[in-house]
């Protein structure tokens, strides 16, 4: 009973934190940046990492299986694994490009696990047999972690995509615009044309720079879950085989990972070719961003194939 009120307590405060440093990461971009403010934000969603780590080991303790058994355990394993996404960046002390995607990622699925899922969703209950299998820990964890790497990487391609084809992107601030009319005003029109001519050059060769650095933590993300992806899915045949009798059953679960694991292979032989960099690729890794919400939670909808364990429809 104490581990239940323990993962209440830890659901409650790991969801109005991240509430909290959503709130406030909204205001540092769209209104005003504040140092103090923004370092509170990091520090709450380290917070929130230690309260989902805390509340997935006393579901542990008190389940005794890996908490990885239905929909909401693992709606909150993936809301963990894109907390350590976010954290990866602030340990080797680098500006943390990934807080716009992570922050919202977060707190989007927590929501929905905590509040759109019904209560009898949300309980542990005994594994069924084809899930007793020390495989279990192996192959979910890691199929998720692949998800959450994934599409934090293809959602930092699709803002490459959003940024290069933007046609005009606001890098000045309200003062430099006013120097550049009064710079105007008073040495002529000549002046102004070459101070225009100068900033849009700035900010062209900021908007390159922004997305080499997005492309580049894509990159690594993306290569660190498509590794991921290829261990959940070795692993799982494996237990496949063991459960089932086959190594591959050709299941709709199976046949869309396979898809998944075929693109973003296409994604990464994008990369070794100079001239797919960058642009290229990133259409690809957009597309692998739909693709993982088909494997991961559109097969779920549908409650079909021998992976209905995390189904909506219970059984």
């Amino acid at each position: 009973m104490i581990f239940v009120t323990l993962e209440h307590i830890l659901t409650h405060i790991s969801f109005s934190i991240i509430s909290i440093v959503i709130m406030i990461h909204l205001l540092n971009s769209l209104i005003i940046e504040i140092v103090e403010l923004r370092d509170s934000s990091e520090k709450g969603l380290i917070v929130t990492f230690f309260s989902i780590t805390g509340l997935l080991l006393s579901r542990w303790i008190y389940s005794r299986h890996f908490p990885l058994s239905n929909l909401y355990e693992s709606l909150i394993f993936l809301s963990w694994g894109v907390s350590i996404i976010h954290i990866i960046p602030k340990m080797e002390n680098n500006k943390n490009y990934l807080s716009t995607i992570t922050m919202p990622s977060t707190i989007l699925t927590q929501c929905f696990a905590t509040s759109s899922l019904s209560t009898k969703m949300c309980q542990s209950t005994r594994l069924v047999p084809a899930l007793q299998s020390q495989w279990l820990m192996m192959h979910v964890s890691m199929m998720l972690l692949s998800y959450a790497a994934l599409l934090c990487g293809s959602l930092l391609s699709i803002a490459i995509l959003v940024i290069t084809f933007r046609k005009d992107i606001n890098i000045l601030c309200e003062s430099e615009t006013k120097n550049l009319l009064i710079k105007s005003f008073f040495f002529g029109e000549t002046k102004y044309l070459k101070e225009k001519t100068n900033l849009f050059a700035f900010q062209n060769f900021y908007k390159y720079q922004l997305t080499q650095r997005l492309d580049c933590w894509s990159y690594r993300i993306i290569s660190m879950g498509f590794i991921f992806l290829t261990i959940g899915i070795l692993s799982g045949a494996v237990w496949a085989n063991e459960a089932w009798g086959s190594y591959w059953n050709w299941d709709p679960k199976e046949t869309w990972a396979f898809i998944t694991w075929i693109i973003f292979a296409i994604y990464l032989h994008s990369r070794t070719n100079p001239n797919f960099q960058t642009i290229n690729s990133a259409f690809v890794a957009s597309l692998g961003f739909f693709i993982i919400w088909i494997c991961y939670f559109g097969i779920n909808i549908l409650g079909i194939g021998l992976h209905s364990y995390g189904s909506f429809i219970l059984n």
